[in-house]
């Protein structure tokens, strides 16, 4: 391992400016940060090595207790927060207020990464909103979203934005040999299909099933043949969407109920039944709202994958002989841009874009799949 900013690929510019505000150079350090940029690109991992590079005496070795124990989340001056449900609340962001307010017991600063700053609501902005307003010296934000438009003006105004990019499809590749063991091959091909997001890279490197699982998907265009086909493929698509939701939060889900039924003393004599129901009833709702963000983010990459797909349908359409994305399914891509125009390919993509849309607006994910699959099926014979 090397130091805290060793996997931070491709981000040189805000690696500078981040060590420089460590080095504690004139005017480079301030008491809010606001972390951008675009999906896979690391915005919680450069928080994170922020943090732990602030907290350790060597600027960031990656080696010693404070670095270690920020990145494991293990620090008790450093408090990481990454929401599994849709939102993040006004007594959540109250809370975290009042820890940002304390003391360093062991480190130099009392720091607080908030990684879904962009799923706060408004009324927990205006709570956190006091927090920047009023610092305490010691005290230091590190907020992360997909752009500064996606937090409220005024959070932004009184943070200091670092922008990440995407990094390229060879330094990702790089990392999966170095890092994971992948094999040269395997890990430019995860690079080049994951279009420089580190973690979906990851993901397709490492595993036969995610391979498995995106080959799935990408034939699917091919296969839609009429509307009960469409409706079929997509009570599978958010089935299965659930069924990983459900398998992902299972043991947690358990180890909750368990330890918040020991706390009530479920089970004793004297235990306050209408209290206890209640804890466990709100203990529940949680639950099912973290399985519907964990279904919905695996719809999401289910859309990532058929934009990749699409693009590569127009690109063969509009710029012949140029290097496809996914040049493994040249065989389901190059048939469909010969039997379909440019107008229909865009069509698709923004059927695409409609479903994305729908689900961020909590429309049902089984409707919004059934209009795109239909979309997607017409601009087909269109």
């Amino acid at each position: 391992m090397g130091d805290v900013w060793s996997e931070l690929i491709g981000q040189q510019r805000a690696v500078e400016t981040l060590r420089r505000a460590v080095d504690g150079r004139r005017h480079a350090m301030t008491h809010a940060w606001l972390f951008v940029g675009p999906p896979g690109s690391g915005r919680s991992n450069a928080a994170k090595a922020f943090a732990a590079a602030l907290q350790c005496a060597r600027g960031g070795c990656g080696h010693c207790e404070e670095c270690r124990t920020t990145l494991s989340g293990a620090h008790p001056d450093v408090t990481l927060l990454r929401t599994e449900k849709l939102s993040i609340g006004v007594d959540e962001v109250r809370a975290l207020v009042g820890r940002a307010n304390l003391s360093p017991v062991m480190g130099r600063y009392q720091i607080v990464v908030v990684e879904d700053a962009d799923r706060i609501t408004e009324r927990g902005a205006d709570a956190l909103l006091k927090g920047l307003e009023e610092p305490e010296p010691q005290t230091v934000w590190l907020l992360c979203a997909p752009s500064p438009d996606d937090v409220i003006v005024t959070i932004r105004s009184r943070s200091r934005a670092i922008k990440l990019v995407t990094p390229s499809e060879e330094a990702v590749a790089d990392l999966l040999v170095t890092r994971d063991g992948v094999s040269p091959g395997l890990a430019a091909h995860a690079a080049r299909v994951a279009q420089g997001h580190v973690g979906r890279a990851r993901m397709i490197a490492r595993s036969e099933d995610a391979r498995a699982r995106r080959r799935e998907i990408l034939e699917l265009p091919g296969r839609l043949d009429s509307v009960s086909a469409c409706l079929e493929a997509a009570e599978r698509l958010v089935a299965a969407a659930g069924a990983e939701a459900t398998q992902a939060t299972a043991d947690v889900d358990a180890k909750e109920m368990a330890a918040l039924q020991e706390s009530l003393g479920m089970g004793t004599r004297g235990v306050r039944i209408r209290s206890a129901q209640a804890a466990v009833k709100d203990l529940e709702d949680q639950q099912k709202l973290r399985v519907k963000r964990i279904q919905r983010d695996a719809l999401d990459r289910v859309l990532t994958e058929l934009t990749g797909f699409y693009r590569d349908v127009l690109a063969a359409q509009t710029a012949p002989g140029v290097e496809l994305v996914n040049a493994d399914l040249a065989s389901e891509i190059e048939p469909l841009a010969r039997r379909s125009t440019p107008e229909q390919t865009v069509h698709a993509l923004d059927a695409i874009l409609r479903a994305r849309t729908a689900l961020e607006g909590n429309v049902a994910p089984l409707l919004a799949l059934e209009a795109l699959l239909i979309d997607l099926q017409f601009a087909r014979r269109a």
